[in-house]
């Protein structure tokens, strides 16, 4: 449970993220007595669970929007050294077997990415993990074209495991789209329809926005805020 209350509105939940701007991990986590770990190797959501507490976020591990009742989802973007996204950026589980009849308005990946809440946080390896700093927060909607591309590659993706094909897709995919396994490990398998129409094991799979995507919409955020 969230130790502060929702936003009720857009511009409460863009009031916190200004008091959140420069203020380091280990600031945050005091404020909430909690301890800051020395490495992320057994903690690697615990930046984004202690940006979510201080939002006031409500989703947890639902497929909705971290801001439910303002439609928003929260993503923190770890930077490298050159202000550029460092990883790739997890949007939800791929449905590998309860995909009949979905579309693209009904699927998560759209009511994920319809409106966002993006939050750079430090994370050149140089900086320990207590003095790494909060960045510009800003929300954002797709362009037009950015979102047809987004539900081409969705579409691209889902054509594919409805074929029976999950097995063919590689991370060479999708413009701004990917698909990756998502695992704790290999044994940790979910069932799939093969090409043979009968149920079988595979890996989870995740949908992940590319890094080139996410730095075009951080370049496009502040080359607009410079002038």
């Amino acid at each position: 449970m969230s130790l502060f209350p929702r936003p009720q509105s857009e511009q409460e939940l863009q009031s916190r993220v200004i008091q959140l701007y420069g203020k380091t991990l280990a600031q945050l986590a005091d404020d909430i007595h909690w301890p800051t770990p020395e490495n992320l190797k057994h903690d690697k959501g615990w930046i984004g669970q202690l940006i979510e507490v201080h939002l006031g976020a409500s989703a947890g591990n639902l497929s909705a929007p971290d801001f439910q009742e303002l439609g928003i989802e929260l993503k923190t973007i770890p930077l490298n050294s050159k202000h550029q996204a460092k990883e790739t950026t997890f949007v939800c589980a791929v449905p590998l077997l309860h995909y009949i009849g979905l579309n693209w308005e009904d699927c998560c990946v759209f009511h994920k990415l319809s409106r966002v809440l993006w939050l750079p946080i430090e994370a050149d390896p140089s900086i320990p993990i207590a003095l790494r700093k909060v960045g510009h927060g800003f929300i954002w909607s797709p362009s037009g074209e950015q979102m047809q591309a987004l539900q081409d590659d969705w579409e691209e993706f889902m054509e594919l495991i409805c074929l029976g094909q999950v097995e063919s897709i590689t991370a060479h995919l999708g413009e701004y789209l990917q698909i990756r396994p998502k695992a704790a490990n290999a044994s940790v398998v979910t069932a799939t329809i093969g090409q043979n129409g009968q149920r079988t094991q595979t890996l989870p799979r995740g949908f992940y926005l590319r890094t080139s995507f996410t730095n075009e919409i951080l370049q496009t955020q502040f080359s607009s805020i410079a002038t």
